[in-house]
């Protein structure tokens, strides 16, 4: 579940964002649109979910030959000064050696949101656009409803934003995700415990 802090008034900016301390307690603070935007730490589901696609993304960047990409997952991107936007992708693939405390959006190849029934969907449009404006190359939007199978809509960035390249849901079976900076097969079943 995320909230907005009420008790906030904006608009915030990304220096901001910078300044704050290291929260100790798991939640994430980020910043859309100037308005803090806290989330609790992340549940087991969700946990285990983004660890699969780390390690599954690490294994293709690997096995494709590209050892100058780097998969992480819970990093800070500073999108936008101007759109006020610094957002915690729950993985993204940066290249270039992860040597810092957050990173700039030309550093993120690849970012992707794993959603909780507590996301609206006013919060996910909202990061879908952030992503695109800040220039990241592909977005992936990982659904994973405990009453249906996990879907994954893979999105490349055009000249007027996000175009679906890849949907596919854990029906499917084992599928090719192109919209990525190497192609890989994903068993999407295997992102639930």
């Amino acid at each position: 579940m995320t909230a907005l802090l009420n008790d906030e008034l904006g608009p915030f900016t990304v220096a901001d964002w910078h300044a704050l301390p290291e929260r100790g307690d798991g939640t994430r603070l980020e910043l859309l649109g100037g308005h803090w935007l806290v989330s609790p730490p992340p549940g087991g589901p969700h946990q285990w979910a983004s660890t699969k696609l780390i390690r599954t993304l690490t294994e293709s960047m690997e096995t494709s030959g590209r050892s100058d990409l780097y998969v992480l997952g819970g990093i800070g991107v500073a999108l936008s000064t101007r759109g006020r936007h610094a957002l915690i992708p729950d993985f993204a693939v940066l290249n270039r050696p992860p040597d810092a405390t957050s990173f700039r959006p030309e550093d993120v190849l690849l970012a992707g949101e794993i959603w909780s029934p507590g996301n609206t969907f006013s919060e996910r449009r909202a990061k879908h656009d952030a992503y695109a404006d800040g220039g990241i190359e592909f977005f992936w939007s990982i659904e994973q409803d405990e009453h249906g199978p996990v879907e994954l809509i893979a999105y490349r960035l055009g000249d007027d934003g996000y175009h679906v390249e890849s949907s596919a849901d854990a029906r499917e079976g084992v599928v090719r995700i192109t919209a990525c900076p190497a192609p890989l097969d994903i068993d999407l079943a295997s992102l639930r415990p």
